[in-house]
């Protein structure tokens, strides 16, 4: 839910976690404020998604998804943190992540996550694209308020 002044998005809303499922390992977060965070990142995204049981096809579409979010964060958000959570549910296993910035917040998001718009020289395919790759995807952003990304997938769909 959005808060006061607050842009949010979901699709595909995620299922409530049961009581007793809980996590499958603790939260892992990641500073994102250099280049070479963003290749960090990324090989910590890989190794989450090998050790949560995903097949080759969904360990490129996770870490896709987090290098894009982690991008825009660093590129449109000055920087923030992606925290890796591994996840159970009523569906089996899954990898939560969330990217976190306190830039400008994005001012339309509706626009911001229509393919081919961008703010600066990429094709526009990154916030959208990255909802595309994830079973749930939800934006929390607002003018001034900065952007937190929540995206999971699952294992067993």
């Amino acid at each position: 839910m959005a808060l006061p002044g607050e842009s949010a998005v979901a699709s595909r809303p995620s299922p409530a976690l049961r009581a007793g499922d809980g996590e499958a390992g603790a939260p892992v977060t990641h500073q994102v404020r250099t280049e070479e965070d963003l290749l960090t990142v990324r090989h910590a995204v890989r190794a989450a998604t090998v050790e949560a049981g995903f097949g080759i096809v969904d360990q490129t579409r996770v870490v896709t998804a987090a290098s894009e979010l982690a991008r825009n964060a660093y590129v449109h958000g000055g920087g923030g943190t992606l925290t890796i959570e591994q996840v159970r549910g009523p569906a089996g296993r899954g990898l939560r992540l969330v990217v976190k910035d306190d830039g400008p917040g994005i001012a339309d998001l509706d626009t911001a996550l229509t393919d081919g718009f961008t703010t600066g020289s990429g094709l526009g395919h990154g916030l959208g694209g990255a909802r595309r790759l994830m079973d749930e995807f939800t934006v929390h952003t607002g003018a001034g308020q900065g952007t937190v990304v929540v995206a999971t997938r699952w294992t067993v769909r």
